[in-house]
């Protein structure tokens, strides 16, 4: 749980939690997006987050975080109709606008990205 998928990264352990705590970030911005006309979102320093002491604890928690967000998240995006999904919310690190539906897209890459990190490690060591 404790080696960097890569050298100066993070732990497997790190990128778990901080999965959690990024789809959470998710799921409030698909709120603010549907509650607000095109807000700014609160970005926040990730590396900063990982740096935490509750990053350190075991991943049984984040792992239900995780599942609780995603049952959550995709409850709430079922909901969502085609127009809804056009609504936006602006990131302030780019500047960009962010439709709902590309915010879908970006989380599920997200996802996709940091299993990724973990596989690749896991096979680069033998331990699978």
């Amino acid at each position: 749980m404790d080696t960097p998928y890569r050298p100066e990264g993070w732990t497997i352990r790190q990128v778990i939690h901080h999965v959690a705590d990024s789809h959470h970030h998710s799921y409030i911005r698909f709120k603010w997006a549907m509650t607000e006309q095109n807000p700014v979102i609160k970005a926040y320093e990730e590396n900063t987050w990982a740096n935490q002491h509750d990053y350190n604890q075991p991943i049984a928690l984040s792992i239900l975080h995780i599942k609780a967000v995603h049952a959550k998240l995709v409850y709430y995006l079922k909901g969502l109709t085609e127009k809804d999904l056009k609504r936006t919310f602006i990131h302030p690190e780019s500047g960009d606008t962010v439709s709902l539906n590309q915010n879908v897209g970006i989380y599920a890459w997200h996802s996709n990205h940091h299993y990724a990190h973990i596989y690749e490690l896991l096979k680069r060591k033998g331990w699978l």
